[in-house]
């Protein structure tokens, strides 16, 4: 009620003052501007990757290895089928090749837009959301302007370029899963970290060390059962999908990818004795090692948060797969969280100071972190945006697109690798010219084994052929590319349209 005096001189009443205990009680009203400043960059990030990504299959950069197998599957999903992908093999289950059941829930936006797009755009816009866990969390612990230099450094890393200048993988999936989790447990909110985490299993099969080692974690800085538990389900999920799901999916009744997982050595002692020497040699891995934590000006490698990267950079340093060594391709992009993440963490002291040498070493450190990302991102995919020949077809890109148009829909066609994207959402693809074949004639129809679908589509410009096919095409010489035509034309084939290096042939009836 107003008393006497308020109403006497007109003054608003004041609310009872509370004593300081009541104040610490009452909930936090949270401020939208900062929030909107970290989704702001997650839609910013969305539209750059989505840009690249775009673009790359427009000018028919992407491969069939891996966007034309991942749209199979997730083609497969939307119309309540296993996910069997004919670029990895007849009647092949991917399931079988890695264990990504999480790809299940592209399947509703794929039936309503099915194209190549769909995959490309989803997944960037999972990196993108990665961003905001890690913004949201420098901003409590370092200030609203170091924010944005994580989160410009996590936007423009080199393992999430890389990621996006390689067509879709399903590790873009466990990108934002990571980045809540870390969240979560600089919080010391350990059970929503093992919310966050436990979907790793579901992501990929290697994923579930991932979720053992937070579980490590939690184990070591907090509640103890838990951090135990969730150790014992990261590692059983990953044995369990290593061991008995993926050679049940197999057609082979195999993993399909063990051979990667090869000792080194003959002995296992020796194995054991020689793993850190052979996680750094032969010298593109020592220097994989040294640019993962780059992005952070090493700075990351002083908090225990990194030691979360250790499953994957273990893994992939100890397979006798080289590809894995190196900066290209998805795989680095998982640890990009960790490593902002453990930039922050490690920070935070100096933040909690206050002091000017203090407030000095963030400064510096931050303004390392964004020289090195600016140095860094001319070298990788993201650069390619402010590529004049990014935003400009050429008559070989036109020259596919018309040629392939001609391929009516619901056909089964044979293609090279980096025209498989531009078949997947409306046919029947297999890779040429190792899929789909005759088996039994394969030894015995001369230089190529015969084909089987009823167009094919193959381009001689580029000339990479990575990773299939391993033999055969394409040839070095006129010579040899005139048998190649003998041979397609004695299985039946006619050539339809031939324009800069594509030909179109055509099964007779």
């Amino acid at each position: 009620m107003r008393t006497i005096a308020d109403q006497r001189v007109g003054r608003r009443p004041q609310s009872p003052r509370l004593p300081v205990p009541a104040l610490a009680r009452l909930p936090r009203v949270r401020i939208g501007r900062p929030a909107l400043l970290w989704w702001g960059w997650a839609a910013a990030l969305f539209l750059l990757y989505a840009t690249v990504s775009a673009r790359r299959q427009a000018l028919v950069r992407t491969t069939g290895y891996d966007l034309g197998i991942f749209e199979q599957a997730v083609r497969a999903y939307a119309h309540l089928r296993a996910p069997v992908a004919p670029l990895r093999g007849d009647g092949f289950n991917l399931l079988g090749d890695h264990f990504h059941p999480v790809l299940a829930l592209l399947a509703p936006l794929y039936r309503l837009v099915p194209s190549p797009y769909t995959l490309l755009v989803a997944q960037a816009a999972l990196l993108a959301l990665a961003v905001v866990p890690l913004a949201r969390q420098a901003a409590r612990v370092l200030g609203r302007r170091p924010a944005h230099v994580v989160a410009c450094g996590y936007g423009l890393s080199w393992g999430i370029a890389s990621a996006v200048g390689f067509d879709f993988h399903e590790v873009c999936f466990a990108v934002p899963l990571v980045s809540y989790a870390l969240e979560a447990l600089a919080r010391h909110n350990w059970r929503r970290a093992l919310a966050h985490a436990a979907p790793l299993l579901l992501v990929k099969e290697d994923l579930g060390l991932t979720l053992a080692a937070i579980g490590a974690y939690i184990a070591w800085r907090g509640p103890r059962r838990l951090g135990i538990a969730a150790t014992a389900l990261g590692l059983v999920g990953s044995a369990l999908e290593f061991k008995v799901l993926m050679p049940y999916f197999s057609p082979a009744g195999t993993y399909a990818h063990a051979a990667n997982l090869a000792p080194a050595h003959h002995a296992l002692l020796t194995t054991l004795a020689l793993a850190p020497l052979d996680a750094v040699r032969p010298e593109v891995k020592a220097t994989t090692l040294v640019l993962v934590f780059a992005p952070a000006a090493l700075i990351a490698l002083r908090s225990p948060l990194a030691l979360i990267a250790l499953p994957t950079l273990g893994w992939r340093m100890l397979s006798t797969n080289a590809f894995h060594w190196g900066t290209a391709f998805h795989y680095t992009a998982v640890l990009m969280p960790v490593v902002f993440a453990a930039l922050t963490d490690a920070l935070r002291p100096y933040a909690a100071d206050g002091g000017p040498l203090a407030r000095r070493h963030v400064r510096a450190s931050l303004a390392t972190v964004a020289a090195v990302t600016l140095v860094l991102v001319p070298s990788f995919p993201l650069a390619q945006v402010a590529h004049r020949s990014t935003w400009h077809g050429t008559p070989h890109v036109r020259a596919v697109h018309a040629l392939l148009r001609r391929i009516p829909d619901g056909a089964t066609v044979a293609a090279s690798n980096r025209l498989v994207p531009q078949l997947t959402s409306r046919t029947t693809v297999a890779l040429f010219p190792t899929f789909p074949v005759h088996w039994k004639l394969y030894a015995t129809d001369g230089p190529i084994p015969r084909p089987t679908a009823q167009w094919i589509a193959y381009d001689r410009v580029p000339p990479e052929s990575w990773p299939h096919p391993p033999g055969p095409w394409p040839y070095p010489g006129p010579r040899q590319e005139q048998e190649y035509a003998r041979a397609l034309a004695g299985y039946g084939y006619v050539r339809v349209a031939e324009a800069d290096g594509v030909s179109l042939l055509r099964r007779r009836d």
